[in-house]
């Protein structure tokens, strides 16, 4: 039986010429057919799948570029990341040690502190007049008034006082902050005082604890030399209110070497006995700069 070499060789040669030119040609074509088969959006899509973590990696590198600028080293941690783009590290929960946090700062807390930069006094508002009782009145008949609760209590310390034999002169109580310009310039002018220098013995206007209706400034009737000025604190008066002035929420304003810087005074007390008094001295949102009347 005849093999294949048994072929002649001028028809294997033949025919070995003839079918490699035929195949690739049909090859070809069907690929071409392949490629036209497809829709166009089908191509659009792909190109725009090729383009998506092109686009999504610069769209993120602008949004975090303040970010990066502050921590370079977090690019490096993030680009090593399988996924880059969609969480950046520097919004995990946890932070990495080398990203640099910010304060948490609450702003439901209370404002901040009126800071005592007018020679060492806070600003105070003045109460409404109806608030206002009469405790005494001066040799001129000046009407001398606190604010409801500190008269209240005052007048039962005084009353108290005078039963251990202890006479107290109201001397000063509410002032308006008319009547505290008045205190502060002319006299400063009639002293040849700047000032810094009266504001060591006199608040300026707006910054005295007489407007709020709760300090006074109290003196010994049987020493009347000493009042308004630091021997008070060598009468009996003052020893009295030192051992008794806290059972009626009265306390000394500027002790010796105060935090405020203000000179001692001790003749000069304020009431801190109840929720809108301690409020006023105490409590930072409570002080003002408006020096308006409260409501």
């Amino acid at each position: 039986m005849p093999t294949q070499n048994d072929i002649p060789v001028a028809q294997r040669i033949s025919d070995s010429e003839r079918s490699p030119k035929k195949q690739p040609v049909v090859k070809r074509r069907s690929i071409l057919r392949s490629l036209l088969s497809v829709p166009w959006w089908a191509y659009v899509l792909a190109f725009l799948a090729f383009l998506s973590p092109i686009v999504s990696t610069r769209i993120w590198f602008s949004l975090n570029a303040d970010k990066i600028a502050q921590n370079p080293s977090n690019v490096a941690a993030v680009v090593a990341s399988p996924s880059t783009a969609p969480t950046p590290i520097t919004f995990t929960p946890t932070p990495s040690p080398n990203i640099a946090t910010a304060p948490i700062t609450n702003t439901d807390q209370p404002e901040a502190e009126v800071p005592s930069d007018l020679f060492g006094h806070y600003a105070f508002a003045e109460p409404p007049a109806n608030k206002l009782r009469t405790i005494g009145r001066a040799g001129d008949g000046y009407e001398i008034r606190l604010h409801e609760a500190a008269a209240k209590s005052y007048l039962n310390m005084e009353s108290d006082a005078k039963a251990d034999g202890i006479d107290f002169v109201i001397i000063s109580g509410f002032r308006t902050i008319s009547e505290q310009q008045q205190l502060f310039f002319e006299i400063s002018k009639q002293r040849n005082q700047t000032p810094a220098e009266r504001a060591k013995v006199s608040a300026p206007p707006g910054h005295s604890e007489h407007h709020t209706g709760y300090a006074l400034d109290i003196g010994d009737a049987s020493v009347p030399s000493a009042n308004l000025s630091i021997s008070f604190e060598k009468t009996a008066a003052f020893q009295w209110l030192q051992n008794n002035a806290a059972r009626y929420g009265f306390e000394m304003s500027f002790t010796p070497n105060n935090a405020q810087g203000v000179m001692y005074e001790p003749w000069h007390w304020r009431f801190v006995g109840d929720e809108d008094s301690l409020a006023t001295f105490y409590k930072k949102s409570n002080r003002s700069n408006s020096f308006i009347q409260k409501p």
